[in-house]
């Protein structure tokens, strides 16, 4: 590993050639904040991906990816005089300081839970007028439902054992099919809403990450179709022409590898 010198001057390189890029590379001199920020949430699923993978060298470069779209902002803000990287660094450093008393002050804590319960009064004490201001309004909705119910644990608003939020979960299972016996649409939707928030409230007091865990499934679903693809081809048969019964044999296999 690189010592800290070595950190810090590889982090000057990248200083370096940003100033560089954007005073002389006619692409990057154009961008802005906004022509980037679909890029950013671009390489950012990207490096959610290779973490899933368990991919370290690739987690390496995606991490380079972001980085160099977080350094790009911040040298677009030094050029609006708005704030520039060491800007960006001390707000982040005094923001961790403030929020870990039990480090950098004399506060006590227990455990996890209560430095999570403290981070979250620490920030209504900031001037925030609800736990829930910090949850982004363009998070997939998944993502947004385990935020939201993690942000209203830590000041305790929550369920006490696995056992509650499973019977809330059979209980909106109830009224989903109630609601599909009754062929009232608009209601199926919005009680398969609560079933979906209840599961990924389920999966929080399970300590599984309700998004990893689904998308680890899709990825197991595409290997597996994309293997019965591959035999089916091998038969010189299409898809559409298999029965469900064919098509199982090749399913079986690919679940077996």
């Amino acid at each position: 590993m690189n010592t800290r010198e070595e950190q810090l001057k590889a982090f000057d390189r990248l200083l370096t050639i940003m100033d560089e890029l954007r005073e002389q590379c006619p692409w990057d001199r154009k961008q802005t904040m906004e022509s980037l920020r679909h890029l950013t949430i671009e390489e950012t699923y990207e490096l959610g991906d290779a973490i899933l993978d368990n991919d370290l060298d690739e987690v390496k470069k995606e991490i380079g990816d972001v980085l160099l779209h977080l350094v790009f902002y911040a040298k677009i803000g030094s050029e609006k005089k708005a704030f520039d990287i060491a800007d960006v660094a001390n707000s982040i450093c005094d923001k961790l300081i403030a929020r870990h008393p039990h480090i950098y002050g004399d506060v006590e804590v227990a455990d996890e839970e209560e430095v999570k319960r403290n981070w979250e009064n620490l920030k209504l004490k900031e001037g925030k007028k609800s736990v829930l201001e910090g949850v982004p309004r363009s998070l997939p909705a998944l993502v947004k439902a385990n935020r939201i119910q993690d942000k209203v644990a830590g000041v305790g608003f929550d369920w006490e054992e696995p056992q509650q939020v499973f019977e809330k979960l059979q209980e909106e299972l109830g009224e989903l099919q109630h609601e599909v016996n009754a062929h009232n649409q608009e209601k199926i939707e919005a009680e398969f809403g609560d079933v979906l928030f209840s599961m990924i409230n389920y999966a929080r007091f399970l300590k599984v990450n309700p998004e990893n865990a689904l998308e680890r499934t899709n990825k197991k679903f595409i290997q597996r179709f994309q293997y019965l693809e591959t035999k089916a081809k091998e038969q010189n048969k299409a898809l559409k022409d298999m029965t469900l019964a064919e098509m199982d044999v090749f399913w079986n296999e690919a679940k077996s590898l």
